[in-house]
């Protein structure tokens, strides 16, 4: 008999035909695309292990933004109201002037359904992993796998497995995409980023973009007194990808050291820092090959600039289950995945690459948009928005 999970969420539909009953997945990683993987396809009474190389499934010291296209799907898999327990809810994203310290404009979020939220990644790691729990997940630590076949079949601590999908979900430095694609060569952008969270109480529920020649930072709340952030640099000197590099705090501080009080004030309360270099990885051109599919960024890696590498991946975990349960067999199960979402996410890379850019600007050009940026705030503060729809009210679960 199918088993089922004790959560309101485990009774809402993806599909009225569960093909997934009894299949066995196979997810190797456990981020926050893994795990939402599972619970999708656990709740349709299909098999789930989540294999995960650490030692524990956590998140320390980062910040993420869940914007709505992500939270419809985590609405649709978790217990009611979870979302609203762990996040601080969005007002609005502020574009500042990083040297100035005055604001360019305030963009409303307010309106947004489901709201736009802050969360600690921990925080939502933790949750998705009580609810995959309560799915029935197994769930494999210290689980690091070796050998991936094209025919899905891997070698795990516990000997070799042979389910019936794998599905990677484990990065940019993904072990499953080679199985399936040639190999490719990443490429260093010329920027590297910081990220570090603080103890900040009583911080405005909004999202300050600070732009500089060159350089930009991105400060929110999150809950209990502490605010993320991610600064970013363009210089020549490149530094390892991977987010769990340390640095010194004194070297950001010195990359702003002509910003405003503001910034200067912020980066004084730093006292840990991670340095990591930004690098640009292809699309895919093969998600799924055999018994094999990959989802987030070991399929199409992004840049930080458009806040939506997690949300993709969310994304992404929901089709890919609903595709899978829609169908007996799972040849045209994976190639209806990546048919609905391979131009949605380049899409949304080209968007991130873009404001790659556009925070960095100098001299006219800089003055140009944020002028540009005011007027829009001014005579027709919706056009933010409006710009952002396609992704934002964008709705997998429909």
């Amino acid at each position: 008999m199918r088993r089922k999970s004790a959560t309101n969420a485990a009774r809402k539909s993806i599909a009225t035909i569960d093909h997934n009953a009894g299949r066995t997945i196979a997810i190797i990683g456990g981020g926050i695309g893994g795990l939402t993987a599972a619970l999708a396809f656990a709740q349709h009474g299909a098999i789930v292990t989540v294999y995960e190389q650490a030692p524990a499934i956590t998140e320390v010291g980062a910040g993420i933004q869940i914007t709505p296209n992500g939270a419809r799907v985590l609405n649709r898999l978790l217990p009611d109201g979870a979302l609203d327990r762990i996040g601080i809810t969005a007002q609005a994203v502020m574009p500042m002037d990083g040297l100035s310290g005055r604001s360019v404009s305030r963009f409303d979020l307010t309106a947004q359904t489901p709201p736009y939220r802050f969360y600690h990644r921990a925080a939502l790691i933790d949750l998705l992993t009580d609810a995959c729990r309560a799915a029935h997940v197994t769930i494999k630590l210290n689980a690091r796998i070796t050998d991936v076949q094209p025919d899905g079949s891997f070698d795990t601590p516990d000997g070799r497995i042979s389910p019936h999908l794998t599905i990677g979900a484990d990065g940019v430095h993904s072990i499953v995409r080679p199985a399936i694609n040639a190999l490719d060569e990443a490429f260093f952008t010329g920027q590297v980023a910081w990220r570090a969270i603080i103890d900040a109480p009583d911080v405005a529920p909004v999202a300050r973009i600070w732009m500089l020649p060159n350089r930009h930072m991105v400060t929110y709340p999150l809950a209990n007194g502490r605010m993320n952030i991610v600064a970013v640099q363009a210089r020549r000197q490149w530094a390892d990808e991977g987010w769990h590099h340390a640095d010194e705090p004194g070297n950001l501080r010195k990359v702003f050291a002509d910003a405003c009080w503001g910034i200067k004030s912020i980066l004084g309360e730093v006292k840990h820092v991670n340095l990591w270099g930004l690098f640009r990885h292809p699309v895919a051109a093969q998600w799924h090959q055999g018994n094999i599919a990959i989802l987030g960024d070991a399929a199409h890696p992004t840049l930080p600039f458009l806040a939506q590498g997690a949300n993709l991946a969310i994304e992404d975990a929901y089709v890919l289950a609903r595709c899978c349960n829609e169908n007996a067999a799972l040849e045209p199960a994976l190639s209806a995945y990546q048919t609905a979402r391979q131009s949605r996410v380049t899409r949304a890379i080209a968007g991130a690459n873009a404001n790659a850019v556009n925070y960095h600007l100098s001299g006219i050009r800089r003055t140009v948009a944020h002028t540009g940026l005011r007027v829009i705030g001014r005579a027709a503060p919706g056009a933010f928005l409006n710009r952002l729809s396609w992704l934002y009210d964008h709705d997998v679960t429909g």
